[in-house]
């Protein structure tokens, strides 16, 4: 990820302005038919609408559960990738040695083979972000006109948006590597295989310990784990019988819900004008507000649960893959004792974004 949003009321009310303003136009269409043309008979009871706003209610905590819990466990793979990455680095540096070796390599030897095999976790990581940032078919929240404009605001998109995976590696990869990781389609993981097979030779030659071997292949495998799952959660899309039907079913309820709060306040209005006759007479208008309000809530509760379906679609509020990403290379880089002025920088963070 690119950016940290931070949320707060006015950016919520300007993210979800459009639906708001439909809001208005609806209940205000409604309250003046009602009021102007004396259609006291067009309403329906509260019980029937209660029911359907709390199986709505129910059915929009279970996406919004569900969503959560896609982000909560990517960004829980992701972690882990952070872990077995500073791991890999570690072991890497210390377990390739002359100690057991049938031929010894001189120093620079030595750490030419240790920066390819941390290069290519590099490559091996930008090869999955970029698989992460290819876009799905049912990935549309990022389409959304809203979130189009967020994008724009800030003037800063996912870096793989503007880049692609073939420039992104070209500089940790030998071009033999780079060859044979771009004639496939899964890239990552050819580029763990590759690493498998470098740990192999070096372990024949003895500048691995089998002991070490294991070790190493062992983190290769839990690196395959935490792709694999990755890969899991952006190529199975969250059900769309849930996703769609529970759209359309807070529509029904917003729609429907005039029929019963204007009335109510009608009833109430005429109630008041036994003793207020002027505030009896408008009271009615006054489920505007309350109507929007209603709305709003169940209209934004739904919007929230569809923005967290994807956590790897790119948007400001998805897993940060590719900050996470270019923090990993920096530690990797730094601990190869590579100079600052040689490591890329972090990618931009943005806080406390205003639409």
């Amino acid at each position: 990820m690119y950016t940290k949003k931070v949320y707060n009321i006015k950016t919520m009310l300007k993210w979800t302005r459009y639906e708001t303003f439909l809001f208005i136009t609806i209940i205000t269409l409604f309250v003046g038919l009602y009021y102007f043309l004396d259609l006291e008979w067009l309403k329906i009871p509260w019980t029937p609408l209660a029911l359907i706003g709390t199986a709505v209610s129910f059915v929009i905590g279970f996406q919004n559960n569900s969503a959560y819990g896609r982000i909560w466990e990517a960004r829980q793979i992701w972690g882990g990738i952070v872990n077995n990455s500073k791991t890999f680095g570690m072991f890497v540096q210390d377990m390739i040695s002359n100690e057991h070796a049938t031929e010894k390599l001189s120093k620079k030897e030595l750490q030419k083979e240790i920066k390819t095999l941390t290069y290519r976790h590099i490559a091996w990581m930008t090869a999955l972000r970029h698989a992460m940032r290819a876009s799905k078919p049912w990935e549309t929240v990022i389409h959304e006109k809203a979130n189009k404009e967020l994008i724009k605001k800030i003037g800063f998109a996912p870096p793989e948006w503007s880049s692609n995976v073939l420039d992104d590696m070209k500089p940790y990869l030998s071009k033999q590597d780079l060859d044979y990781t771009m004639s496939k389609k899964n890239k990552q993981t050819a580029l763990l295989y590759l690493q498998s097979h470098h740990l192999k030779e070096l372990k024949e030659k003895g500048i691995l310990w089998e002991f070490s071997f294991l070790e190493l292949e062992g983190v290769l495998k839990e690196m395959f784990t935490l792709q694999g799952k990755s890969e899991r959660i952006k190529n199975f899309p969250y059900p769309r019988q849930f996703a769609t039907l529970n759209h359309y079913f807070m529509w029904i309820f917003v729609l429907l819900l005039p029929l019963g709060l204007v009335p109510q306040f009608g009833e109430i209005g005429q109630e008041m004008s036994l003793t207020h006759p002027t505030v009896g007479s408008l009271f009615i208008w006054f489920s505007i507000p309350f109507y929007v309000i209603v709305a709003w809530i169940f209209h934004t509760m739904e919007k929230i649960g569809r923005t967290g379906e994807n956590p790897f679609e790119g948007s400001a509020n998805d897993v940060p893959i590719s900050t996470i990403s270019r923090g990993i290379e920096i530690d990797l880089r730094q601990n190869l004792g590579e100079s600052l002025d040689d490591i890329p920088k972090e990618f931009p963070m943005i806080f406390d974004t205003q639409m």
